[in-house]
């Protein structure tokens, strides 16, 4: 297994490199138990992996979703960081942690049923997906690929680093880019041009005051938002013609009783209902742009949604996720700020749990690393959540 988490760690499934050499090592994985897995590659290298263990039918399957891409490694590592050494017990590695700790142990528990001839009742169905750093592109071909005859399964599992914690519901992502426009001139007569830069500023400086209407949510608090990237400018000498800034807003749980429009909900001096619908922040930053131009008429800016995924809450009451923390000897969930693939597999009608190896706070970070010992025990959890529910 450790092995396998070392090569999975080599295949270096950043951005740039692609998740085809990763798709790979867990084919020839699986194939030693006779698993055959189909890897569906689209442009050079990047790659989904699906295997299917099929069954007599009996009961709904499992489907475990896993993605193979990582971040990019960055500086200040101690070891290489994508050479997989081991060292004091732990695998170091970018991605070793998020998630292919978690890949490689659901990986060598599927093997494990396997080559144990157990008589499965459902299918167990493994997805290593592309993409889920940066657009969940593997994630939703999946879901596409398969949305005239969906898998019928009992429940999704998402092994991402939880500490072993079981997490039932976590935030949602909305990506937004302002651009300003403005009007290039020579640096030394800035006031023939309009500087885009100087228009951008009065855009931030407006949304230090905005608030996302929204009720917390019991488990999730409130949604965030944070400006973490700007570009502008060519040269320091020409007055920069554009610029743009990308924000972050993770947001809550979509509230059945959420019926108002936010104008509405503002008028009756409500905050507004627990899930924010991408059209209405969209509408709110037009109107700040309104307000930014009937102060200054050479204002000029727009906004672009750049990623979007659901948040997640599933009912940590029902069957499934008792059944679950009974096969895993855990009596609670939890709740957790990150994004997931998971709600990408909501039309499925299953419940989604994310349960893995790897403490959380590890990830993205130089050194990042997971204890041998912690993903020996998730492929223990694994096999026996297999059996729980597939025997």
């Amino acid at each position: 297994m450790k092995e396998l988490l070392k090569k999975l760690v080599q295949a270096q499934s950043t951005a740039e490199k692609g998740e085809l050499a990763a798709a790979e090592v867990i084919s020839d994985e699986f194939a030693r138990s006779g698993i055959t897995c189909r890897i569906d590659n689209w442009g050079e290298n990047r790659a989904n992996l699906t295997a299917k263990i099929t069954s007599p039918g009996q009961k709904p399957g499992l489907l475990f979703l896993c993605h193979i891409d990582v971040v990019d490694a960055g500086q200040g590592w101690t070891h290489p960081p994508f050479a997989g050494v081991e060292a004091d017990g732990k695998i170091f590695g970018r991605g070793s942690m998020d998630m292919k700790g978690g890949t490689a142990a659901a990986v060598a528990a599927i093997r494990q049923i396997v080559d144990s001839k157990v008589n499965l009742k459902g299918d167990i169905i493994f997805l290593a997906a592309a993409g889920e750093e940066t657009d969940s592109c593997g994630a939703k071909k999946f879901i596409n690929d398969f949305k005239n005859n969906p898998p019928k399964v009992a429940g999704v599992i998402v092994p991402e680093p939880t500490d072993f914690d079981i997490v039932t519901a976590h935030r949602g992502i909305l990506w937004l880019e302002v651009k300003t426009k403005g009007r290039t001139a020579h640096s030394s007569m800035p006031q023939l041009g309009v500087n885009a830069i100087t228009s951008m500023r009065s855009f931030l400086n407006e949304l230090e005051n905005y608030k996302i209407p929204f009720q917390p949510h019991k488990l999730l608090g409130d949604c965030s938002m944070s400006v973490n990237t700007i570009t502008a400018g060519k040269e320091i000498n020409v007055v920069p013609d554009s610029c743009s800034v990308g924000i972050d807003i993770r947001t809550l749980p979509a509230s059945t009783h959420q019926t108002l429009g936010f104008a509405a909900r503002r008028a009756q001096g409500g905050q507004g209902g627990p899930g924010q619908q991408t059209q209405e922040i969209i509408s709110d930053f037009e109107k700040i742009f309104a307000k930014l131009k009937q102060k200054n008429p050479s204002f000029d800016a727009s906004v672009s949604v750049t990623r979007q995924a659901d948040a997640l809450e599933t009912d940590s009451n029902c069957d499934f996720v008792k059944d679950f923390c009974s096969a895993v000897g855990i009596n609670e969930t939890k709740a957790v700020g990150y994004t997931t693939d998971g709600p990408h597999f909501v039309p499925l009608g299953a419940p989604i749990v994310i349960f893995g190896p790897g403490q959380t706070p590890l990830a993205h970070k130089p050194n990042e690393y997971i204890e041998i010992a912690d993903v020996e025990k998730a492929a223990d959890h694994y096999k026996n959540i297999i059996l729980k529910f597939l025997t």
